[in-house]
């Protein structure tokens, strides 16, 4: 069988430490106070990359949830079941604390270990990171009752997974169900109402166009009273036992995020139990929302390392044309190019899990508030592309189901879209400007501790503090102009930020580099359009 011999094709990439190959998040544990975690985070980053793990995501993506409404006999049972690898995966997760361990130890640098150990997780499958991330994010919320919190917290800080739909559960996980098909992201539009009910319980009635994880515990959902736009904890399963009304309508037939459930349900006399103050809200979820926007970017810079790693791998092992791949310049500038932008994405992302420590001071905390949003737009947004890129490296198998790139350049987008997509970021960024100066403030002393080392980062932020400070003052005049040009804007605030980071932090070769490639007049608009003279040996080690 001559035919059938193969040559050139690279081995699999399995059993690797995914924490122990990844520089950028190795030194960014350090340097953000959290190198207590290493020990965890290389058991986790051996885990993920072993051979059983890459199987369990193939198989949970591969063998899609499925609505089960109802059983055998007519009976309604609104389930969705699962793979077994899916539940093998979750379960890991969970039991790593990626879902609250900065919560249930908050000690300096915990939301960065946190975030290192969700971003190995969501590298190699990112479904499973949705109710992860809002579990997560639901800590926050729940504070707003004093009551609700005592009862579910507990469970919410285990590190049990348990898929079972049961009122006697030691765990719990978090879901969410905010919008409706007339509103989307303007979710002050929903129709969904909640009436009281008597002894702290409210009924409520509507139908939600997107619910995800529809098999978690509890969700946070928005609704009308007589007071106005209200967020309410809704239980799947009451405290008798009896399973509360949760209509599943149907699962969306999404382009990725294929291992992760997302619904459409109805309410209809669903029991909920408000949180926060009644008409409050918006206010009650905005901290969740906060850190759900903060995932987006921890998952988007995921899956630009699993790009990075998977194509440096491939180029690594395979020839064309007498030499490896790796070897050849126009290669060689590509992967350079794809691994800065994974860098620059994940100096971010642990600078901002920093900011939201508990022990995090009043600068950080208004830094956090505008910076991201800023990191949200504009990393998310580069992780479709970029994810492309990649997959081009790979040839045809990198378009085929059978090598993981087809399935992470689908993944990328939902970053993007979910809480809030380019065009209501965007706008939050100039509400932000404008109402809140201390968090433009914390944001330029950021960017200013940078300074004084590259003529180009300095004219940028002396540009951008131009602009800010003519946005500010359009407050009460041209708002539709200062709308049409924030995008632009708030790349350029991104794009800062992340130079600022590594001119301080990386390797004078990646910060050189970036700099050139993002700022510099020689700056391409795809991948691997380097600046002349960039030291890109130093940039692919790092790959």
């Amino acid at each position: 069988m001559v035919t059938h011999a193969v040559v050139n094709q690279p081995p699999p990439r399995v059993d690797v430490d995914e924490f122990a190959a990844n520089l950028p998040l190795r030194e960014g544990v350090e340097r953000y106070e959290a190198g207590w975690a290493t020990a965890s985070l290389g058991q986790v980053g051996r885990f993920v990359g072993s051979a059983a793990f890459q199987r369990d995501a193939e198989l949970a993506n591969g063998h899609e949830p499925q609505l089960r409404a109802f059983d055998r006999w007519g009976n309604r049972i609104d389930e969705v079941e699962y793979d077994d690898g899916y539940h093998r995966i979750i379960a890991a997760a969970v039991a790593a604390g990626a879902h609250t361990s900065a919560w249930a130890d908050p000690r300096p640098g915990a939301n960065v270990a946190r975030a290192a150990t969700f971003m190995l997780f969501a590298q190699v499958e990112p479904g499973h990171a949705c109710p992860v991330s809002m579990t997560h994010a639901a800590v926050p919320a729940l504070a707003a009752s004093a009551s609700l919190s005592d009862e579910w917290m507990p469970r919410l800080l285990s590190c049990d997974y348990d898929p079972r739909l049961a009122a006697d559960k030691t765990s719990a996980l978090f879901g969410m169900a905010m919008t409706e098909k007339q509103g989307g992201s303007d979710v002050r539009a929903n129709t969904t109402r909640a009436l009281a009910d008597g002894d702290g319980r409210w009924l409520i009635t509507g139908h939600k166009w997107f619910c995800s994880a529809p098999m978690s515990d509890a969700f946070l959902v928005l609704a009308q009273t007589a007071a106005g736009l209200s967020c309410f904890l809704v239980p799947r399963v009451l405290d008798d036992g009896e399973r509360n009304v949760f209509l599943i309508q149907r699962l969306k037939d999404k382009l990725g995020n294929r291992s992760n459930a997302s619904s459409e349900v109805e309410f209809d006399g669903t029991v909920g139990y408000l949180l926060g103050e009644e008409g409050r809200g918006v206010r009650t979820i905005l901290e969740m929302v906060n850190r759900t926007r903060l995932d987006c970017v921890h998952g988007s810079a995921a899956g630009m390392r699993q790009a990075v790693a998977e194509a440096a791998w491939h180029v690594r092992h395979r020839s064309a044309f007498g030499s490896r791949l790796v070897d050849q310049p126009a290669m060689a500038a590509v992967l350079a190019d794809l691994s800065l932008e994974s860098e620059a994405a994940t100096a971010v992302a642990l600078r901002l899990a920093r900011a939201h420590d508990a022990d995090a001071s009043g600068a950080d905390a208004a830094f956090r508030r505008l910076a991201t949003a800023v990191t949200k737009y504009w990393v998310c947004k580069r992780g479709p592309g970029h994810a492309y890129e990649a997959l081009e490296c790979l040839g045809g198998n990198g378009y085929t189901e059978a090598f993981p790139l087809a399935r992470r350049y689908r993944e990328q987008p939902v970053m993007a879209v979910w809480e809030g997509s380019g065009n209501v970021i965007a706008l939050d960024v100039l509400r932000a400007l404008r109402r809140q100066p201390d968090a433009w403030q914390a944001f330029d002393a950021e960017l200013a501790g940078a300074r004084g080392v590259y003529r180009t980062f300095d004219q940028h932020h002396d540009r951008l503090r131009a602009r800010v400070a003519a946005c500010a003052a359009s407050a009460e005049g041209d708002t539709a102009a200062a709308e049409a040009s924030v995008r632009p804007l708030v790349a350029g605030l991104a794009v800062a930020l992340q130079a600022s980071l590594l001119i301080r932090d990386a390797p004078a070769p990646v910060a050189d580099a970036f700099v050139a490639a993002r700022l510099g007049p020689e700056r391409g608009s795809l991948y691997g359009e380097l600046p002349s003279a960039l030291d890109l040996p130093a940039l692919i080690a790092r790959a």
